[in-house]
């Protein structure tokens, strides 16, 4: 940091990249003019289009989080654990470290970077990263790339009035975790958040997806769910008044579209992440709340089939008899 006229962060960022922070020969406490700073790896193109920008970004948060333990840590907290659920869906990490990485700000390329992050919504106006301090959970379409990005502050210590939950500027676009809608057998866990959608992934329910929020239901929703063949929804709002209130709604919208609906209800003022934290087995706890949904249409209540991956396995492998 003296050598260079650094900042702890950017020192951090030097060592790990196995950049020299000091020059060649200098004496312990020699008071000499800050020696150039070797140029950090930049994780973008500065070629590449608006939505190949946005991927490598989010690439850049997903290798960032495997090198952050407060990130790996606030995951254990939340009872998210294990390479498979952070590989397959691209968690990441925003440490304000993409900064450190890009062009000068002050050069020609380094402003047009920045401008463009910005029209992206992965930068503010104010130069600040969008999602700085974030757990990223991103949201991937068939081939992979970014529709939308999630962000939760994983500090409570904020500033009044700085909000924990974050995404992408403007209309939210795609749905999470379309494989396992693909694979759901017609039947859809429907969470008010992604960390509960996680929640139950990681616990072997891999027929789940997320809105944004408890009003935050969209066409692109109803769309894949009719896409693969989707006949029951269970949601598993946050058993408060919002929630209560917004399942309510969305359920009278599904029912109208034709489907089936589900209420999981957890104990009250619980979600599906806090119940897990709470209950051993998380699994079998889970399990429980799902078979005794409560039905929410007319008539004779279709059984509820959602089980976790690998009792749903051997289950279907079992004999007969």
């Amino acid at each position: 940091m003296r050598r260079q006229g650094v900042s702890f962060r950017h020192a951090v960022e030097l060592l790990r990249e196995g950049l020299p922070l000091a020059a060649p020969g200098a004496a312990s406490g020699e008071s000499s003019p800050p020696t150039p700073v070797g140029r950090l790896p930049s994780p973008v193109s500065l070629e590449a289009d608006d939505q190949a920008l946005l991927d490598q970004v989010v690439d850049y948060y997903h290798q960032t989080l495997k090198q952050s333990p407060e990130a790996l840590a606030y995951l254990a907290e939340r009872g998210l654990v294990g390479d498979e659920l952070i590989e397959r869906f691209k968690l990441g990490y925003a440490n304000r470290t993409l900064g450190l990485r890009l062009p000068e700000k002050t050069r020609k390329a380094g402003a047009e970077v920045r401008s463009r992050l910005t029209r992206i919504g992965l930068y503010r106006e104010s130069g600040h990263e969008h999602f700085n301090g974030s757990l990223i959970v991103p949201v991937l379409d068939a081939g992979g790339s970014v529709t939308e990005v999630y962000g939760r502050k994983i500090l409570d210590n904020l500033r009044a009035g700085t909000p924990k939950h974050l995404y992408l500027p403007g209309p939210h676009r795609g749905v999470w975790n379309l494989d396992g809608i693909a694979g759901s057998g017609g039947e859809v866990i429907l969470t008010e958040a992604l960390i509960d959608a996680l929640t139950f992934w990681s616990h072997g329910y891999r027929n789940v997806t997320a809105c944004y929020g408890v009003g935050g239901f969209t066409a692109d929703h109803l769309a894949v769910l009719r896409e693969h063949g989707v006949r029951r929804v269970l949601i598993a709002f946050d058993r408060d008044a919002a929630g209560d209130r917004g399942a309510a709604e969305l359920a009278q919208r599904l029912m109208a579209e034709g489907f089936d609906c589900y209420r999981i209800e957890f104990p009250q003022d619980l979600d599906a992440n806090a119940y897990a934290l709470r209950v051993r087995p998380a699994d079998a706890a889970l399990g429980t709340l799902i078979r005794k949904a409560a039905w929410l249409g007319q008539g004779k209540a279709p059984p509820v089939t959602s089980a976790p991956r690998d009792g749903l396995a051997a289950a279907l492998e079992a004999p007969p008899f």
